[in-house]
């Protein structure tokens, strides 16, 4: 086990330099930069000499490897630099948007893990053909609809029209709930996708056989012996998930007009704040590594023969 554990550290530490490599590198492909947009306002004011004393000042008249060779040697001493735009330190910003985004994506996992578990159990378990057919085609909807237009909708109906909920904002549970369930529709429609077909194949196979031969009830079966060999795709699933959720907060975040990760994000990109938008590529893969890590550890307590090959 502690082999694995190191083998995986090491594949850790490879993702993040890979993440940060491949942001710098595209970010540094655009045309212009955060500093060439903030400085456009003083064409008027400002002479070209000292624009260009502030562009050696941050040291982007560098050649783009010394640029690169500085930026990551910062990061390895844990100084994520400073936002080109805000001048705020981009570590310190991102804590602070940090929780927000942490409760939203939290609670979309939950409602999305319980969301997609029920329907997959119960289209496996009822014996009503079409009412299976219906639990069936429910993931292939949910998967097909855009995030925005589910947001949007939401916002229309259940914020506008029934007044039920409020439609933008970071004030309390209330708030959480019309982006949580946009984000957790797309979520829980491949969970439910990906365990439905799992339990079908679990139903049929012969230790199901033989419970059924020794009178062992249906719920038993259904939830002891077949959900346990079944989850193993769907926890993959939602690991991958889980790490995609801080991406599609961004979108999400933007709709319902809350402070978070997903909306520095945005701002970041669209003013190309490098520092800024290297910090949340860098949180991203962290969450993806940690997920990772833990479901890969889950793993043996699901299927005990899964330990033998660690």
């Amino acid at each position: 086990m502690r082999g694995y554990l190191i083998r995986r550290l090491l594949q850790a530490v490879v993702v993040l330099w890979a993440a940060f490599t491949v942001s710098f590198v595209v970010l540094h492909l655009l045309p212009g930069d955060a500093l060439s947009i903030r400085l456009g306002g003083l064409e008027g004011t400002a002479t070209p000499q000292q624009i260009d004393a502030v562009r050696a000042a941050n040291g982007l008249d560098d050649p783009v490897y010394v640029q690169y060779a500085h930026a990551l040697g910062d990061v390895l001493t844990g100084d994520l630099g400073r936002s080109a735009q805000t001048g705020a330190p981009v570590a310190r910003t991102i804590a602070d948007a940090l929780p927000q985004t942490l409760a939203l994506t939290g609670c979309a996992m939950l409602a999305a893990v319980l969301g997609g578990t029920a329907v997959a159990l119960a289209a496996t378990f009822t014996r009503l053909r079409a009412l299976r057919q219906v639990l069936l085609s429910l993931p292939a909807l949910g998967i097909s609809m855009p995030g925005f237009w589910v947001g949007l909708l939401l916002v229309q109906v259940v914020s506008f029209q029934w007044r039920l909920l409020p439609a933008m904002g970071n004030d309390g549970f209330e708030s959480l709930v019309l982006p949580a369930i946009t984000l957790a529709l797309p979520a829980g429609a491949l969970i439910a996708q990906v365990l439905a077909k799992s339990m079908t194949t679990a139903l049929a196979e012969p230790y199901v056989e033989t419970a059924r031969a020794k009178g062992v009830g249906r719920v038993r079966i259904h939830l002891r012996h077949a959900l346990r060999n079944a989850s193993l795709p769907a926890l993959t699933l939602a690991a991958v998930v889980s790490g995609n959720l801080l991406v599609e907060a961004t979108v999400v975040e933007t709709v319902f007009s809350r402070a978070g990760v997903g909306r520095l994000t945005a701002a970041a990109v669209d003013n190309q704040d490098v520092a800024m938008v290297q910090g949340v590529v860098l949180l991203a893969a962290v969450v993806f590594v940690v997920v990772a890590l833990v479901t890969d550890l889950l793993y043996p307590l699901l299927d005990p023969r899964v330990g033998r090959t660690v």
